[in-house]
Parts: structure tokens; sequence; C-alpha cells
């Protein structure tokens, strides 16, 4: 496991707001609080004074993650203002948001709302007071053109996103041998009806909407397809696939390696289900959220109905039909959008 460019933004924070109040860094490491309730420390490669500010660098490190921003250097500078709270800046390698439809509105630095509120927690450790804090990624404009920023309308760099701190490494062979052994405790301890997650956002609402027991979610990841060739080799009776529409529709597209750098946007696959499902080109956004949210209640119902659909026919065929797929579609806000099949064995 490694540490998300929000870790790394919320540690180089506090040492840049430690130096610009004079304090001390032990050992030149900074330690902060996770979203569990855990703590973790990061060395911190420079903090110094800088003008009215200070500034200090963190690097990132991505674990076993084929990341593309580990080992990139992710800076924090910090100056007091006259306001009441903390004021968010996009620096030299961080994006700025275009376009609706994302977690952050236009004209917001591309800060998701986890490394906020991780960067908010490490300063209030420190201070009561105001203070406006600059995140940077050296290089990031370079590196955010391998990513889906551009067509998103994040311009000018990288996002800063994490919603755990931490980097699981999703992408690794290691994971797929974590998979199986998921799978094989599940069996081992009687589950019947497992319930398949992307990731963290999936699996708190599994936890919320249904009733399950920790063996009984399984996160994959990115590994739709390793997960999938093997499902069927267990006795499970039926499987429920749990998560964001965006992910999801990937699947209906067949796309059964999710990650952002190796599968399509999700949008023209929505697209073209809403084309038959309401008979009409939907609204145009870079991401499946802001279609939804475009969309009246109904309409919403429909085309979350038809995603779901085809997903659990894609997810079928891949198993052979060996399988009885069931489908729950939700939002970044974990609501629930649409559902396809029975959820009673898990309810």
């Amino acid at each position: 496991m490694g540490y998300t460019t929000g870790t790394c933004a919320a540690a180089a924070a506090k040492a840049a707001l430690l130096s610009l109040m004079g304090k001390e860094i032990p050992k030149g490491e900074v330690e902060i609080p996770f979203p569990d309730g855990g703590r973790v420390s990061l060395p911190i490669v420079y903090a110094r004074r800088r003008g009215n500010g200070a500034e200090a660098a963190v690097v990132k490190d991505a674990g076993d993650d084929p990341d593309i921003t580990d080992g990139a250097a992710v800076v924090a500078s910090v100056e007091w203002v006259e306001v009441e709270e903390i004021v968010f800046a996009a620096g030299d390698g961080v994006g700025v948001v275009t376009k609706p439809g994302l977690s952050i509105a236009p004209g917001e630095p591309a800060i998701n709302p986890g490394p906020r509120r991780m960067i908010r927690a490490a300063l209030r450790e420190v201070t009561p007071r105001a203070v406006q804090v600059t995140i940077s990624i050296p290089g990031g404009r370079e590196l955010a053109k391998k990513t889906f920023n551009p067509r998103l309308g994040i311009e000018g760099g990288l996002s800063i996103l994490g919603t755990t701190g931490r980097v699981r490494p999703f992408s690794c062979k290691a994971l797929r041998c974590s998979l199986e052994c998921a799978l094989g405790v599940a069996q081992a301890c009687g589950v019947l009806y497992p319930v398949l997650v992307p990731g963290h956002i999936g699996e708190q609402a599994a936890r919320r909407h249904l009733t399950t027991t920790p063996e009984q979610v399984i996160e994959v990841g990115n590994e739709w397809g390793f997960v999938l060739e093997r499902l069927p080799g267990y006795d499970f009776r039926k499987v429920l696939l749990l998560g964001h529409a965006g992910k999801l529709a990937k699947l209906a597209d067949r796309q059964w390696d999710t990650h952002s750098s190796r599968s399509g946007s999700p949008v023209a696959s929505v697209a073209r289900f809403g084309v038959a499902a309401l008979g009409r080109i939907l609204p145009e956004s870079p991401t499946t959220e802001g279609i939804f949210a475009a969309l009246a209640e109904e309409e919403r119902r429909r085309l979350g109905e038809a995603v779901a659909a085809g997903t659990a026919r894609a997810v079928s065929d891949k198993m052979a039909g060996r399988l009885e797929v069931a489908v729950a579609l939700i939002d970044l806000k974990g609501t629930l959008l649409a559902i396809h099949g029975e959820l009673r064995p898990w309810r």
C-alpha cells in the first residue's frame, strides 16, 4: 500500500504551516490524521519560509500501485488570510475544474473533498487561524495529459485525490492473489450471495443499504475480468454488483479492466443507453455523474435501470450464464440510482 496525493498534500501543508509559525519538525517527519481515525507519519523533503508564507514538499510513494504520480513531489504553500476558513488554491501542475458534473464546482482547484478534509484536519492540529493553502505538483501539467483530466474539463494539471488516504494496489499481481483469497474466505465462511464493489465508495454504500457480513463484500478494484472468470468456480448462488454508475457502465460496454488508463470513458455508453431508454439525446457532460444530475427524477430512474440491466447482461454473458446477477447503481454520495434484479438476499 502507498499514500494518495491527498495524504501527501495534507502532510506538506502541515509542515509548511509549522515552518510559517517557526516551529520545528522533529526527525524531518510530520504526523497527520487519517479519515478512519488512524495516523501516519510522512517524511518531509524540505520545509522553509518563503516571502510572506512558507512551503514544504513530500514525495509521493504509491506503494505497489502503478500510479502516474508515484515519485512526484507534492508541494504545499501556506500564508495567513483575513477570512474565517481555510482557502484552497491550485498551484503549478494542479488543475482547475472548468465543467459541471464533478465533485468540485467549476472554478475551484481540482482538490477533491476527501483531500480537502484531510488538509483541514492536519492544519487544525497546528492552529485555528485561517490560511490559504496552495497545492502544486511540479511536472503535473505534463502528467495530466496521460490522464482523463483534459476530457473531464480539468485544465492545467492533475487532481488531488483520495478517499481513505491510502493507495491500495488495485492493478498489481498481488491484488489478484488477494482477491482469490477473499473469494475463498467468503466461501469458507458460508457466504452464498457475495457483493462485488469497485472500491471504498461502493463498500460504504453496501454497508449503508444492505445487510452483509464483512466477508460478503469484496472490493474488486479494476480487476473485474479476473474476478468474473473465477466467480462461477465457487459455491455462490447469486452475485450483486454495487458501484458508481460510471464504473459499472464500463462493464455494460464489456470493458473488464476499468482502470482509467486502460479503458474508455463510460459517457458514450451511458449516452447510448439514454437514447434507447428515453428516446432522446442526453444532456452533454464530461461525466456520468453530470448526466444523471441533469435529468429529472423519473428519467434518472429509467436511465439507471437501463444501464443496470445492460451491466447485468454483459456480466452474465462473461460468466456464461452460470451465476445469477443483480446490479445496483449509486452516485458519488452513495445514493441508490437504480436496481436490476431482486435484492432480497442482501436485505
